[in-house]
């Protein structure tokens, strides 16, 4: 049973379980990266906010002395006592005209209220801000928020700034600046807020990575992340993209691993058991020991030729004959193929013909090459029939490339199994009669595409299979 502690391999820290989904086999609470990004953001937000706040502070902040720097109380003051000044020597219908403009402008704060209680400019004014007033004005008759005024045509009129946000009736003011601890208060929510949303938007997919990367530690190779990204097309997408392909590689190299020691194991049990038998035949009967002399001396050849063909896979798809390389006319090596497997296939009552004309230079391994060619040749004279012909053809291709095809009259390959015959082991026309281990084609395909080249086969009408070579020169 799992104790619920670190895995093996996995670093201390915070459990992982790969073998859940990533809500589930992540812990259940914001991470470090996730702290590290809010608060930095934050921060930056913070900073930003009151470094804004203060240029446009300094900015505004009137000179000392200048109408604008006086205190809204003053500015209060100011107000009632200028209306009151026109109510006096400029009349009621100027007074009316001024506080109009100002009504359209919506910056109208002083009323204008005759003995009916009745604004000036017809504006709705409430009973407690009127009573509020002529407290105000009784108390201080030259008070600065409110005062009785007789006007130029005799009549008495209140004229006042409500005090409470009651005087204000169903008018709509406009408001004033917001406090500073207020615009504080709201600047701190929203930079949290943004904060958090940035450093979710950024952590969390590092957390799919995380579970990713630890589930394929554990040997989870099918584990994928680019379903958990959504519609991310950033750098962190791109990421999760790369993972997939890396383990889809690996999940295909171990399964390809896997399969190889299942088939060498089984390629090696048979000479095995063959020279068990023949070590048995020959205690029990010494008079035959000679030829079970040859008949061992045979199967470890054979095991031999085994274990050749397998190193030389092996070597192929670890590259590391990659520095080995100089450059080769692939022409040459065609044709000297070509004279080798004619002579073999006229022994065995075939015929052959090459048909390439020019020089095809490539800086190559020429070694693996020849083997290369050599596999698929022989391949193809190993499999026609007695009287039957092979063409080999070698041409330049667009694109600066070479192309040979190798086509024969054998029993060619089901279509199912074209792509399988290129695997190690892959027998797609048995035929005990051949012998082989299979290995010769996936030689050659390891060796063409570690030129960067590419190898395909098809059926041939009217029977047989061609197999097609594409490799790229470079010039001298």
């Amino acid at each position: 049973m799992d104790s619920g502690g670190p895995r093996p391999g996995l670093p201390a820290g915070d459990h992982v379980n790969p073998l859940a989904t990533p809500e589930e086999g992540l812990p259940n609470r914001p991470g470090r990266l996730f702290w590290k990004f809010l608060f930095a953001f934050w921060l930056s937000l913070v900073l930003a906010g009151l470094g804004v706040g203060e240029a446009v502070w300094l900015y505004h902040r009137p000179a000392p002395g200048s109408p604008t720097g006086i205190s809204t109380s003053s500015r209060t003051a100011l107000g009632v006592s200028t209306v009151a000044a026109i109510l006096r020597y400029g009349g009621t219908e100027t007074m009316r005209e001024i506080l109009e403009d100002r009504k359209r402008r919506g910056g109208l704060h002083v009323f204008v209220v005759d003995d009916n209680d009745l604004d000036l400019v017809g504006r709705p004014v409430s009973a407690a801000a009127l009573r509020e007033a002529n407290r105000a004005a009784e108390s201080y008759p030259e008070g600065p928020s409110a005062q009785h005024v007789r006007a130029l045509d005799g009549r008495s009129y209140l004229v006042f700034v409500p005090l409470s946000k009651s005087g204000l009736g169903g008018l709509r003011w406009r408001s004033g600046p917001l406090p500073p601890i207020e615009l504080l208060a709201i600047g701190l929510v929203a930079s949290v807020v943004v904060s958090m949303m940035l450093a979710w938007y950024l952590s969390k997919p590092i957390r799919n990575l995380r579970w990713a990367f630890a589930a394929a530690a554990l040997g989870r190779l099918e584990t994928r992340v680019a379903p958990l990204m959504g519609a991310r097309r950033d750098e962190i997408a791109d990421l999760g993209r790369e993972f997939d392909r890396m383990a889809q590689r690996l999940q295909a190299l171990i399964q390809s691993q896997r399969q190889l020691l299942h088939d060498v194991s089984h390629e090696i049990r048979s000479p095995m058991a063959r020279l068990q038998a023949a070590i048995g035949l020959a205690r029990q009967d010494p008079a035959h020991f000679q030829a079970t002399l040859d008949r061992i001396e045979q199967e470890v050849t054979r095991l031999d030729q085994l274990v050749g063909e397998l190193l030389t896979l092996s070597r192929l798809e670890s590259g590391s004959d990659s520095d080995r390389r100089e450059q080769v006319d692939l022409m040459e090596l065609i044709a000297d193929v070509c004279e080798d497997a004619s002579f073999e296939a006229e022994a065995s009552g075939r015929t052959l013909s090459l048909s390439a004309a020019g020089e095809a230079h490539s800086r190559a391994h020429p070694e693996l090459l020849y083997r290369a060619f050599e596999n698929v040749v022989r391949n193809a004279v190993k499999y026609s029939p007695p009287g039957s012909h092979i063409a080999v053809e070698a041409s330049h291709e667009a694109g600066n490339k070479l192309s040979l095809r190798v086509l024969d009259r054998g029993p060619g390959v089901s279509e199912e199994d074209l792509a399988r015959i290129f695997e190690p082991f892959f027998r797609g026309r048995d035929d005990p009669a051949t012998g082989g281990f299979g290995l010769g084609l996936a030689i050659a395909r390891s060796a063409v595409e570690a030129h960067d080249g590419a190898v395909q086969a098809a059926n041939r009408d009217g029977g047989g299979l061609v197999v097609e070579i594409s490799l790229p020169l470079t010039p001298d």
